[in-house]
């Protein structure tokens, strides 16, 4: 009996909530979110934006309203930051992009930019229409990093995912271990310590705890969440999630090394032909489509490589010039791409 009473107690509890009452929206309140920059991005469910502020140290969810679906016409925007330039009043050599995610409600694309020292978040509609994301009177939240990095402050939140009703922020920490994987619950809290972690990376012959994630995703390895980490020069990684644990050390198993002298800048993952994949957009070694296979059973890379080891790839011949990627659908992607005629935003094949 008395068990009863406590679950219907904890039941009526959950019940006369607000965030399960009315969903996690009604968790934000009206205000003006204030930026002192804008960097990686991430959606929840319902079309909340989550927006990582590098300089703040700072995690933002935003409200933005946008949750009916917008269609299925091909994207395609070439010379897309003359066109962000000429919407901002600037040239083209003005404004950095730093982020792009599709809201999975609507299949509309957010982007985050910076305009010199301006930080602004875009909305892109299937339909080619560019605007800005106003700010005054948005539904929103924050939450701050309070061991963050302060001489790295760009390296403080290198990426952000929301995964299970969390958070998860990669960066670097002021701890002597720096690298740091942190799960913050949303609804906003306080943020812990993080995670800090390790991996050894082949490349350089050595276990390595000071350099950053630099693009991350959470994906189903062996019936468990894991996050799956690329790092500079190119250790590919994962981490079981369920063994992040704040003020906690976690050494990773290093799946893959992809090849040394590059930089990953972006990474998904994909079902096609019964197997799944990961594509990475890298700095240096263009967009490559890596093969799971194998990825729950492989053990740790732990000596040094000369070029490649563990999981394989090939590299996609006629992706070239890609800054950034995300998934539209299940057979499409939206590439940022580079070309001699600046920066062209469209819709692709998954490969």
């Amino acid at each position: 009996m008395k068990r009863l009473l406590l679950l219907a107690s904890l039941l009526a509890g959950l019940l006369a909530s607000p965030v399960a009452a009315g969903g996690l929206n009604d968790s934000l309140k009206k205000g003006t979110p204030e930026f002192k920059s804008v960097g990686p991005l991430a959606f929840g469910p319902d079309g909340i934006l989550f927006v990582a502020d590098p300089e703040a140290a700072s995690i933002f969810a935003l409200d933005t309203s946008d949750t009916k679906p917008a269609g299925k016409e091909d994207i395609k925007i070439e010379g897309f930051d003359g066109k962000v330039a000429a919407m901002l009043g600037t040239k083209p050599d003005g404004v950095s992009v730093k982020s792009m995610k599709v809201n999975p409600a609507s299949g509309n694309v957010y982007v985050s930019v910076m305009r010199g020292k301006s930080p602004i978040l875009l909305k892109v509609e299937r339909s080619g229409k560019i605007s800005e994301l106003m700010l005054k009177d948005i539904p929103f939240a924050s939450v701050s990093l309070k061991n963050a990095t302060e001489k790295k402050r760009q390296e403080s939140i290198t990426g952000i995912s929301f995964v299970n009703g969390r958070v998860i922020v990669a960066g670097l920490s002021n701890e002597e271990f720096s690298s740091n994987l942190r799960m913050l619950v949303f609804p906003f809290d306080k943020a812990d310590q993080g995670t800090a972690v390790e991996i050894y990376h082949g490349a350089h012959g050595r276990y390595e705890t000071a350099s950053p994630i630099r693009t991350f995703m959470a994906m189903d390895i062996g019936g468990k969440t894991h996050v799956l980490a690329a790092y500079t020069c190119t250790p590919l990684v994962k981490f079981p999630l369920e063994d992040l644990q704040n003020g906690k050390k976690l050494r990773g198993t290093t799946v893959a090394e992809l090849g040394n002298r590059n930089v990953p800048l972006n990474m998904i993952s994909y079902k096609k032909e019964g197997k799944e994949y990961v594509l990475i957009a890298n700095s240096a070694r263009g967009v490559m489509k890596v093969s799971t296979d194998g990825i729950d059973t492989t053990e740790s890379i732990s000596a040094r490589v000369e070029s490649t080891a563990g999981l394989k790839y090939e590299t996609i011949p006629n992706l070239k010039g890609v800054l950034t990627l995300d998934k539209l659908d299940d057979s499409h992607a939206v590439i940022l791409s580079k070309s001699d005629k600046g920066l062209n935003l469209v819709s692709i094949d998954l490969p």
